[in-house]
């Protein structure tokens, strides 16, 4: 059985890049992450990070493990939760990007609720990027949104191939490639923009909407194509694989925490939504 103590931390160390970074995070020294990464190894029987003076990695197995410490801490978690006589209370304010309202986590936090009935939850849907100033400001607790690739901010719960799309059909020609987009400081905006900068080719911004709605009504129609995570792709439109069109590479979906130690109402969430990672990532579908 491995130990939940040492299993965050190895989350920590994968989150931060680092065991200095880690242990900042953990509020615990150094030596001390790496005695408890040391452990887990030993436990596992494998070689979990491949460590070189510059650079640290996961192996193949501290990738399989990332999965299994989320799994045995968040099962913990409930657990610890179905067998407490306490009931949590309190407010928890939790930001979330638009596209992620938009698939099943709506079911997850209905269940949330139904498990934690004296916990006050309000919800605020918008951009990553906005929500993340805003969570900076104080104004939000947690925000699951997203992230560039080799950002450190939040906690990693998957990561996605950003494509793009269109209504089934779609036929992509030489000329100014239409753009159906969130506004800026929209991460896939910037994203889509670059990626046509660095090819040389020309962009028409045909629609600009705040919700994905907005976005899908307007690819449905014809106005143009939407960048986005493959696996929460709109009902109604498909990946177009062009070479005429840039690859846009991945983005990645995190958890962010406005206090490096969270509250009983946070962790349960936190727990929750990782949990449920799978189901979130489009394949419960």
């Amino acid at each position: 059985m491995f130990d939940p103590e040492l299993l965050r931390t190895f989350l920590a160390v994968e989150r931060a890049g680092g065991f200095t970074a880690a242990g900042k995070l953990l509020g615990l020294r150094q030596s001390t992450i790496s005695g408890h990464i040391a452990r887990l190894e030993k436990a596992a029987g494998r070689s979990l990070l491949r460590r070189d003076t510059r650079n640290l990695a996961l192996t193949a197995d501290g990738v399989a493990m990332v999965g299994f410490a989320r799994s045995i801490l968040a099962a913990n978690g409930q657990a610890e939760q179905f067998f407490s006589n306490s009931t949590l209370t309190g407010l928890l304010r939790l930001g979330v990007s638009e596209d992620l309202a938009a698939n099943d986590l709506p079911e997850v936090l209905l269940e949330f609720r139904r498990s934690h009935p004296g916990v006050d939850l309000q919800l605020t849907v918008g951009l990553s990027e906005t929500l993340k100033t805003g969570m900076e400001a104080g104004d939000l607790d947690l925000v699951f949104g997203k992230r560039l690739p080799g950002e450190r901010h939040g906690e990693v719960v998957w990561r996605d191939r950003l494509v793009w799309a269109g209504p089934p059909g779609s036929l992509v020609s030489d000329g100014p490639v239409p753009l159906v987009t969130y506004p800026a400081p929209s991460l896939t905006r910037r994203i889509a923009l670059r990626a046509l900068k660095r090819e040389g080719r020309i962009c028409r911004t045909t629609c600009v909407s705040d919700s994905q709605l907005g976005l899908r009504a307007a690819s449905l129609a014809g106005l143009g194509y939407i960048v986005h995570a493959e696996s929460l792709l709109p009902d109604g439109l498909v990946v177009i694989d062009d070479p005429h069109l840039p690859d846009l590479g991945e983005l990645e979906f995190v958890l962010m925490h406005r206090r490096s130690a969270l509250s009983a109402p946070e962790q349960a969430l936190r727990d929750a939504i990782l949990a449920n990672a799978h189901r979130l990532h489009g394949h419960g579908r």
